[in-house]
């Protein structure tokens, strides 16, 4: 059973590991929250201000603020589940280089499904007015832009992040402002950042449901994802009646999402 059981962790974690390199989102979303997310729902901190400064007096000391964080509840209400059989091998004599191709194809499956899904909802929120057609002399401009914006929704460079499409891309690799202040470590890119603008981390997207988007100014503070195992993954004999010598791999991840403050991620089109 002890053995069972740190197969189901280490297939897990694998199948884990392909969908948040898959999925860019995953990756860029807030993850704090109180409770178990298999229990349906979850406590997400939301911060309302920062908390209050105030002068101190020796005698009768400051007054008591009360708390500048609150607390919203995050269904988690979306059930991705790997179910892939192995036919003509049972549980116990599967290769594992067979079982390691279909982990890295159903974490690559659910990390695709999972970025698009947070992606359309990153679509709902502000709209910027202007929806020319970007250059490479435009689109630096119009990334500082959307910035101002965001720091006026008092973020910081350091909590945003820019997600552009391909399109959009190839016109930063056209504007010297982008290409001259690009030189990144080799952990940024490992971490799948393309590039910085006014301290911004750049990220490309290839799978938005919307090809008018040019990009999507968000921060790790408002955007929140959540995930967790309801089942974890493992290799079973499938012993229905129906098949022969035959195992699945199994296993059910629910997750949920949200973007608690819609004003703070901003989003531009062209026409």
């Amino acid at each position: 059973m002890a053995e069972n059981t740190e197969l189901q962790k280490r297939y897990s974690q694998l199948v884990l590991a392909k969908q948040r390199k898959t999925s860019v989102f995953v990756n860029l979303f807030n993850r704090n929250y109180d409770g178990t997310p298999t229990a349906g729902a979850v406590q997400i901190p939301v911060r309302d201000k920062e908390v209050e400064v105030k002068d101190y007096d020796k005698v009768n000391g400051a007054e008591l603020s009360t708390s500048t964080t609150s607390y919203i509840t995050l269904p988690i209400d979306h059930d991705a589940s790997v179910n892939e059989l192995i036919d003509k091998h049972t549980a116990a004599a599967v290769p594992d280089n067979l079982v390691a191709e279909r982990l890295d194809s159903a974490g690559y499956s659910m990390g695709l499904e999972i970025d698009t899904n947070l992606g359309n909802a990153l679509l709902e929120c502000t709209a910027i007015k202007d929806t020319a057609a970007l250059t490479p002399e435009t689109i630096y401009k119009a990334v500082i832009n959307a910035r101002t914006e965001a720091r006026k929704a008092h973020l910081k460079s350091a909590e945003m992040w820019l997600a552009v499409s391909p399109d959009t891309y190839g016109l930063l690799l056209q504007c010297e402002k982008f290409t001259q202040a690009s030189n990144l470590g080799d952990q940024t890119v490992q971490n799948g950042v393309v590039g910085k603008i006014a301290g911004i981390s750049v990220y490309e997207v290839d799978n938005l449901s919307d090809e008018t988007v040019d990009f999507i100014l968000g921060n790790r503070i408002f955007c929140h994802y959540v995930d967790d195992w309801a089942v974890p993954v493992s290799v079973n004999d499938l012993a229905d009646g129906k098949h022969i010598g035959a195992c699945a791999v199994q296993g059910r991840n629910v997750y949920g999402y949200k973007v608690s403050k819609p004003t703070t991620v901003f989003v531009r089109k062209h026409v």
